[in-house]
């Protein structure tokens, strides 16, 4: 769901926090994290659910089960604590009559990240996720409230790592930085035992683990999974989705950036049934983003996670079903509805919406493979800015995105050498980020240079060696990190098997080719919209504004349609 930490705690209103504040804010905004509903408040809510009861010592919802939705407390206390892989106890919070139990992911009916136990007889009204999303929208001033009050609270939990998994194993390990990329931007709540500390040796023992069996990871439910990738991961902490193959959706969108959710927001707030798959996270290529400063809206800037965490929020709150971790394999487009062929099931749409975006570029570097996750990254999140804290950082790129990234990396690193090919930025950069960074004390721009080599020791990366010296006569940079932002290529490889018409360069022709606004492709019921478009503006405010024309035009054709099946 993004990360929520910041799509909360820098709300509106709180603009004067810097997009890179620490979370203390957290501690000043309780009376919005646990608010108090009055009988009034309460009593417009009670159409929504029904009254159940609870004996002292009962669960009302338990840590790794599906979540029934919102209680509303209305005699009686509940205990909310977690309990963890290691069986270790930690209490959230007591709650009393007036107080509402949830947080923001029972807006999809997601599990529980903790345990909430009746300390004496509870009485409750229970909200299930449909209907606390109905609510939400019935009543908008309380259904702000309480949508806040959600998120804060995953964001308590995240900053906690309560309800979460435990990883354990090298802090700067390639696979350890996958697995905390991947909770990160799902903003999923985790703790971290570096291998070097005493009392994680102890648990390492504790599993007879090898290296080779790390990163170690202890699941809430106790289970422990050996070295595992992201989907193992995902699937042992349940967030892969159960897809039903006999629904039947208006929108189907394929891709969770920018355009993907807009797409998700505009079209379900209108009534048309959405899901959307992602095989990631959200966010997409703009997650990457530490912060945008030209974005309609945010003055001091938002960074892209925090954008992505809102818009995911948003789209759930009208109805929109997400899929996220899900690969999409398969565009089937001969059969109607069309079918979407997953990792996880099929899915299946009147509409198709390509949002899938791009993929990194990998330069052409010999053994580059060889250092990724370990030097050399794609993209500046926290978790890589911790691993280069007062060291020496290259970086590759000129346009906004590595631009967005020095910025960042100068607040962390000693010092940051940036390649770039073209004699300067004014071709490819935004004006407000050329001046920043020619203010940057600790960053050197190095125009017409090229990595050509890059170089190891015992460490890892060691240096990154240039094609040719560049003009003050440096051959190389002693560095061990490289950050590469040379572009990307589009990402509409699954959708080879669908006839839909590409360019030479793999981006998705729409419009039949004119100038026109339509978004349509060369296969009736399926758009593409955002970086995957040919002839896109590669930019967030143009990739959310073709997310909402897309909207219009897909109401036409579902228009025109004779029958609506939906299962």
């Amino acid at each position: 769901m993004g990360t929520l930490i910041e799509a909360e705690v820098h709300h509106a209103d709180s603009q004067s926090q810097p997009a890179d504040a620490p979370f203390s804010t957290l501690a000043t905004r309780r009376h919005q994290m646990f608010p108090e509903l009055t009988g009034e408040e309460i009593d417009r809510l009670r159409r929504f659910g029904e009254v159940r009861r609870w004996a002292p010592g009962e669960l009302l919802f338990h840590t790794g089960e599906t979540g029934p939705g919102m209680f509303v407390l209305l005699c009686g206390a509940v205990k909310v604590y977690q309990r963890d892989g290691l069986g270790r106890e930690m209490h959230v919070v007591e709650q009393h009559q007036g107080s509402f139990l949830a947080e923001v992911g029972q807006l999809s009916g997601g599990r529980a990240l903790v345990d909430g136990m009746a300390l004496e007889p509870v009485e409750a009204l229970l909200i299930p996720p449909e209907r606390l999303r109905a609510a939400i929208i019935a009543e908008a001033e309380l259904g702000e409230r309480i949508v806040r009050a959600l998120i804060l609270r995953r964001v308590a939990l995240i900053e906690k790592g309560a309800g979460g998994p435990i990883l354990v194993g090298k802090h700067n390990d390639p696979s350890m930085l996958a697995l905390q990329g991947f909770l990160s931007r799902n903003g999923h709540p985790y703790k971290l035992l570096d291998e070097s500390d005493e009392s994680t040796l102890r648990v390492i023992e504790q599993y007879a683990a090898r290296s080779d069996d790390l990163p170690l990871v202890i699941c809430p439910d106790g289970s422990v999974l050996r070295h595992p990738s992201p989907p193992e991961l995902a699937t042992c902490l349940g967030l892969l989705p159960e897809l039903d193959g006999n629904r039947v959706y208006d929108v189907a969108i394929v891709g969770a950036g920018p355009a993907g959710l807009a797409t998700a927001v505009y079209a379900a707030s209108e009534g048309l049934s959405v899901i959307v798959l992602d095989a990631r996270a959200p966010g997409g290529q703009a997650g990457a983003s530490s912060r945008i400063e030209n974005y309609l809206g945010f003055p001091t800037g938002i960074s892209g996670q925090a954008l992505a965490g809102r818009a995911f929020v948003q789209a759930q709150k009208f109805g929109a079903h997400m899929a996220i971790p899900v690969k999409v394999r398969t565009l089937h487009c001969d059969e109607q509805p069309k079918r979407l062929e997953t990792c996880s099931g099929d899915v299946r749409a009147h509409t198709v919406v390509i949002a899938s975006g791009a993929v990194y570029r990998r330069p052409g570097i010999e053994g580059l493979d060889r250092f990724e996750g370990h030097g050399v990254y794609y993209w500046a999140s926290p978790v890589e800015a911790k691993l280069c804290k007062h060291e020496n950082v290259v970086l590759v790129g000129g346009g906004n995105s590595a631009g967005q990234a020095i910025v960042y990396l100068s607040t962390h690193a000693h010092h940051i050498d940036v390649l770039i090919r073209k004699p300067g930025f004014e071709s490819t950069m935004s004006r407000y980020l050329i001046d920043r960074i020619a203010s940057l004390p600790n960053v050197d721009v190095h125009p017409g240079s090229e990595i050509g080599a890059l170089y190891e020791d015992d460490g890892g990366l060691a240096s990154i060696g240039l094609k040719s010296p560049c003009a003050d006569g440096i051959d190389h940079f002693d560095a061990r990190h490289l950050f590469l932002f040379t572009g990307a290529d589009p990402n509409t490889e699954w959708l080879h098997a669908c006839g839909v018409t590409l360019d030479a360069h793999g981006f998705v022709v729409t419009g039949d080719g004119d100038a026109s606004c339509s978004l349509a492709t060369s296969v009736e019921g399926v758009y593409a919209i955002g970086d995957a478009r040919a002839g896109s503006t590669k930019r967030v405010a143009a990739a959310v504004g073709e997310g909402a024309a897309v909207v219009a035009q897909i109401h036409q054709l579902l228009a025109a349609l004779p029958v609506r099946t939906t299962a």
